[in-house]
């Protein structure tokens, strides 16, 4: 069996879950790297990792790194996505994958290309539920889908200075949170949605503090996405069919939802896999895409990064 060793590009807290929670019998993490050795070297230390590099470049070209996680601002994914495929790893990127379709398509082509796998750390796409859920909906016992409600809210203190709502680290709530909202409706409606609507409230700098979107696609099926950075709201997402609807609390790594019938009121509940493991899920589907010597494309990834495209040009931003 083949051990994968992973290079972990970032030390921030999603590249501290990841390693904490690693659980992988056909793959282990080898080194990492960022910009600030000092961090660098203490996060490896705090880990037990081989290896900490002066650079992301000089962990890039080291022939024995297969693949990288990189858990970094939105705003230079792009640029360690490229410099990664260049290299020839594959890569796992954390949402939102790029902050542009224009950009995650120059990666789509330069992964193909070099024959290398590129996924997107979204969770809602590899929790086990999820596919079980699917497989109801699938199975038309539901009947048809209508609507989808997807809230995320959030407080984060207010402060311009914060990665949050700083404009040239790509803050605000869409990149955020509103990807794992508009990535739960996406995948379970039937087609590519529009957008019909989407209106936003900007913080002081500039970046979406709100916004209120209305997808919908050919098969008439509707969805909500409700974001805020200054308001929690619970994470209780909603997928309503004509004979009954789904819901499940903190939708992002959930392992149980709730289906209630419309004729009898009866629920259902269904469960499968763990949140605790919602970062090794994503490890996982790497592994068997690349196994399987799959070409992905990353198509639920491809249409979300597409809705947040179209958000934008409603907001003008």
């Amino acid at each position: 069996m083949h051990n994968y060793r992973w290079g972990i590009i970032g030390t921030g807290d999603i590249a501290h879950q990841f390693v904490k929670n690693f659980k992988s019998s056909q793959s282990s993490i080898a080194g990492v790297a960022a910009r600030n050795f000092e961090k660098t070297q203490a996060f490896a230390q705090e880990y037990f990792l081989p290896t900490a590099y002066e650079t992301v470049e000089e962990m890039l070209d080291n022939p024995e790194i297969d693949m990288v996680y990189i858990a970094v601002p939105n705003n230079i994914h792009h640029y360690y996505i490229t410099k990664a495929l260049e290299k020839g790893k594959h890569v796992l990127c954390e949402k939102a994958i790029t902050m542009t379709s224009a950009e995650l398509e120059e990666e789509i082509t330069l992964a193909n290309k070099n024959n290398l796998v590129l996924q997107e750390a979204m969770t809602i796409f590899n929790m086990p539920l999820y596919q079980k859920l699917k497989e109801i909906a699938d199975s038309g016992e539901l009947g048809k889908l209508k609507m989808i409600q997807a809230p995320f809210g959030s407080y984060k203190e207010p402060d311009p200075n914060n990665r949050f709502f700083n404009p040239d680290l790509a803050g605000g709530a869409l990149l955020d949170i509103g990807t794992y909202a508009v990535s739960f409706a996406r995948f379970f409606l039937t087609s590519t949605p529009n957008v019909l609507f989407s209106e936003m409230i900007p913080f002081e700098t500039g970046v979406d503090e709100e916004s209120i979107t209305v997808l919908k696609n050919d098969y008439d099926e509707m969805a909500s996405v409700n974001l805020s950075f200054q308001a929690k709201m619970p994470k209780k997402g909603i997928v309503a069919y004509e004979k009954g609807y789904i819901t499940i609390d903190e939708y992002p790594r959930a392992e149980e939802a709730e289906i209630t019938y419309r004729t009898t009121g009866e629920t259902q509940v269904i469960k499968a896999g763990n949140t605790k493991d919602a970062l090794n899920y994503e490890v996982q589907t790497m592994i068997d895409t690349i196994e399987e010597n799959e070409n992905d494309t990353l198509p639920l990834t491809r249409d979300v990064i597409q809705i947040l495209d179209e958000m934008r040009s409603f907001w003008n931003v």
